[in-house]
């Protein structure tokens, strides 16, 4: 499993988190909503240091992350973090 996150997004994060350089950024699973990935669960963010990592990206000094407790919601499929300006929002997209 791969994780992306496109400089929009990055941009997007700095903007609505206020994240700097040296901050970790967490994509975690929660029950509820809907997803690409899998029925009844969604993706959520927050902003804390990282445990025990699954899958990693660093964007201008911004540690990206998955953790090893949330890799079984991918699949197997690869993560890339967009933003959508329509919208002003991230969004998530998989691949194979």
């Amino acid at each position: 499993m791969q994780l992306t996150v496109k400089e929009e997004a990055y941009k997007w994060f700095k903007d609505e988190l206020a994240v700097s350089e040296g901050d970790h950024v967490q994509f975690y699973v929660r029950y509820g909503g809907d997803s690409d990935f899998q029925a009844g669960f969604s993706l959520a963010v927050t902003v804390k240091e990282a445990d025990q990592i699954a899958a990693e990206t660093e964007v201008n000094g911004v540690k990206f992350y998955i953790e090893q407790k949330d890799e079984w919601f991918f699949d197997g499929k690869d993560l890339t973090v967009l933003y959508k300006e329509d919208i002003n929002e991230i969004a998530f997209e998989h691949r194979e």
